[in-house]
């Protein structure tokens, strides 16, 4: 019987530790509660002794959240664990999350103390954090340097304390996947009560192998694996649960499951990315933009025949509405094709060959061959100047204390239309606006703005992805003004499928 992995989610927490990433309580409750309708079992919310604004957010999120456990963190010091107890006060199933560095390196630089020392403090402090809560996991920090001898001794003391779960952090992403497995395997093997705690990986992407450390841990006996969307976190950034959770799924030869709603992925990924104002690179495994994108002409012939040719998963099973067969010099007759019969036309063989000549002359030159460019391509006269969008006039009001609110005149068609609505920021306000004009359901996949130069009169290029009826559309734009940028590139992307 396959066996479950549960699945702490710690974007809240290491995750935001990413500089500039900070996230208020508001933007943590909504995040939390998507979280909580991706099934994560265990969302760590925070360090609530660091600030008044992380305890208040554990407190708060403990309000909002009813299925996954609330953890909050804590050094192994009383006053730490207290207040962690305090922020939990309401959440419904809350731990405990405490621990120490154990490798000879904190334990001499950090502690100025010992290996004995460190252990009674670990039982201290785990003891202690026992008379609050049921639930205490123990971090054992820097364990992937830690000796794994004096590693056993330290798991089995805090287990005997009354830890239900210890972390095996790989905290600067030094180890080796071989390495990793083989420290959870020597806990497992080594550690008389190990049967009694879930042993959990947390383990970090300085050497980029996080995942690959992260699955080794599972295969040879961790139950827990510890978390972020997107990867985030210190430095190079955490395990990603996107590329965990799919790995597990995936590998149907792997005996185990998670309860993540899989489908959930694609969004969450968005929403960290948008909170936190952290662009996806565009390669990223599973959530990235390219991740289900074609450009070889081989590829491309090989997923329009049978998707599993060049996909190990189905991309609506993240919550991607479809794979990506992008036109460019190196795409082949049935991708061209493919986009023709898209866009309702069908061509001959002979029709295909002269269309593919004159597309491969344009595809050279031009970055981005869009619909527009296909139709002439073929003589179909769609007018495009005609019916182009053009953004007329645009005016935002914003500030502190104000509500937000834009007036937008648009060209569309030859007809000046005008619109004014409020939103939750002058962009959200203008790109409201547009949505009343147009009257189309149009979904905003993805924001991006890019700084091309440096200073007050810094340019930004916006990069805008929108959904409409399963399509996607992009648009572009820059200028000093990122506001009029935006919006000109959410236009831009519109005026493709108007």
């Amino acid at each position: 019987m396959d066996q479950k992995i549960y699945v702490f989610d710690t974007t809240l927490r290491d995750g935001e530790q990413v500089p500039g990433c900070q996230l208020n309580t508001i933007e943590k409750i909504e995040l939390a509660r998507s979280l909580e309708a991706l099934k994560v079992d265990i969302i760590e919310c925070g360090f609530p002794v660091s600030s008044p604004g992380d305890f208040n957010s554990v407190v708060e999120i403990s309000k909002n959240v009813t299925n996954a456990t609330i953890c909050a963190l804590t050094r192994a010091v009383e006053r730490d664990i207290e207040v962690a107890a305090e922020a939990l006060h309401y959440a419904k199933r809350g731990r405990i999350h405490t621990g120490i560095g154990t490798s000879d390196s904190h334990i001499r630089y950090k502690f100025n103390s010992n290996r004995e020392e460190i252990i009674e403090r670990a039982v201290k402090a785990v003891k202690y954090a026992r008379r609050f809560v049921d639930d205490v996991e123990f971090y054992a920090e820097d364990a992937g340097r830690t000796d794994n001898e004096y590693l056993a001794r330290v798991v089995e003391a805090v287990i005997a304390a009354g830890a239900t779960v210890v972390n095996i952090p790989d905290t600067t992403g030094y180890c080796t996947p071989w390495e990793y497995g083989e420290k959870i395997k020597y806990l497992i093997n080594n550690v008389p009560n190990a049967d009694k705690a879930i042993l959990s990986t947390h383990c970090h992407n300085d050497l980029g192998m996080a995942t690959a450390n992260t699955i080794s841990g599972v295969m040879n006996g961790a139950r827990q694996v510890e978390v972020t969307i997107n990867g985030i976190g210190e430095r190079a950034g955490n395990t990603s649960l996107e590329e965990v959770v799919m790995t597990l799924k995936c590998r149907k030869d792997l005996p185990f499951y998670t309860d993540v709603d899989a489908k959930q992925i694609y969004k969450n990924s968005r929403l960290v990315s948008t909170l936190m104002r952290m662009p996806v690179q565009p390669n990223k495994a599973i959530v990235g933009r390219n991740a289900f994108a074609h450009s070889s002409g081989i590829h491309q012939d090989g997923v329009l025949k049978n998707r599993e040719s060049y996909e190990i998963i189905d991309p609506m099973d993240v919550g991607v509405n479809d794979s990506v067969i992008a036109l460019t010099a190196r795409s082949g007759r049935a991708a061209l094709n493919h986009h023709y019969e898209r866009l309702g036309i069908h061509l001959t063989p002979e029709e295909l060959d002269g269309a593919y000549e004159k597309f491969l002359s344009l595809a050279d030159t031009k970055k981005d061959v869009n619909d527009s460019d296909l139709l002439i391509i073929v003589g179909v006269n769609r007018n495009e100047a005609a019916r182009k969008i053009r953004l007329k006039f645009l005016q935002v009001i914003s500030g502190k204390g104000s509500v937000p609110m834009a007036t937008v005149k648009l060209n569309i068609d030859g007809e000046i239309c005008t619109a004014t609505s409020s939103g939750n920021g002058p962009i959200d306000a203008a790109f409201q606006a547009v949505k009343q004009l147009v009257n189309r359901k149009i979904v905003v996949e993805e924001f991006l703005v890019q700084a091309i130069t440096r200073g007050s009169d810094d340019v930004g290029k916006v990069h805008v992805q929108v959904e409409n009826r399963g399509n996607l559309y992009y648009g572009f734009s820059a200028n000093t003004d990122i506001i009029t940028a935006s919006v000109e590139a959410f236009v831009d992307a519109i005026s493709k499928f108007i």
